[in-house]
């Protein structure tokens, strides 16, 4: 695995790189939001670690940059800024995990293999889920609607879009929307499933149409309006 830290901060990242070190895990390292850049840029990484405050560019900003040029790089945040709109804001910016200050090794570690096993591809048998409209490989992590590519979903959005088509027409809570697609012990806001859902509407044409909400209870997933 190769991870890619932008941290301005000396210590952690030497605290991380002497962990990574220890997982076997290939850590390359910069001290700003433009090196950060730079190197995502001239890199092959299986995930960004980018801190909320760095000079030249914050996180947030390197963050949203990266997801408007289609970047799908699974990221995780980690900041000091523990409040349910920060969280929210991260997401926004198309950020899939969110670590806060200060952190063990061991938290981040597991939340790196979180957000590792949902971006890299699925079980071998039944690679790709066919619905009327769409066509969703879960080993290349493709989309298709009406035989046309959806481009730029991060790895969360496809993961949620993956969930709802193969549970069409189900009605599910925003916390059970939690407890499957995010998976784990998660610590974010029941606000992060409308986040997600704004952008898969916004992404994939038509998606008024196919992302129904279900006031009071949560959202279902249909392809054609009733």
């Amino acid at each position: 695995m190769k991870i890619l830290v932008v941290e301005d901060n000396p210590s952690v990242s030497s605290m991380l790189e002497l962990f990574f070190d220890k997982e076997g895990i290939h850590g390359e390292f910069a001290a700003d939001g433009l090196e950060g850049y730079r190197k995502y840029a001239e890199g092959d990484h299986d995930l960004l670690i980018l801190d909320w405050m760095l000079p030249g560019m914050d996180g947030i900003a390197l963050c949203r940059k990266i997801r408007e040029q289609g970047g799908s790089v699974p990221i995780i945040m980690l900041t000091a800024k523990d409040s349910d709109s920060d969280q929210v804001i991260g997401f926004e910016m198309g950020a899939d995990d969110y670590v806060t200050k200060p952190f063990s090794p061991l938290t981040l570690m597991a939340r790196i293999k979180a957000v590792m096993r949902r971006s890299l591809k699925s079980e071998p048998v039944s690679d790709t889920i066919a619905t009327t409209r769409f066509l969703a490989n879960k080993e290349t992590r493709e989309v298709r609607l009406d035989g046309q590519p959806v481009e730029g979903l991060t790895p969360k959005e496809f993961d949620l879009l993956l969930f709802f088509l193969q549970h069409p027409k189900q009605v599910f809570s925003r916390e059970q929307l939690l407890e499957q697609v995010w998976g784990y012990q998660f610590y974010g806001d029941e606000r992060t499933v409308d986040v997600h859902i704004k952008r898969l509407r916004k992404k994939i044409a038509g998606g008024e149409t196919f992302f129904h909400t279900v006031w009071g209870v949560g959202y279902k997933f249909e392809e054609y309006a009733d």
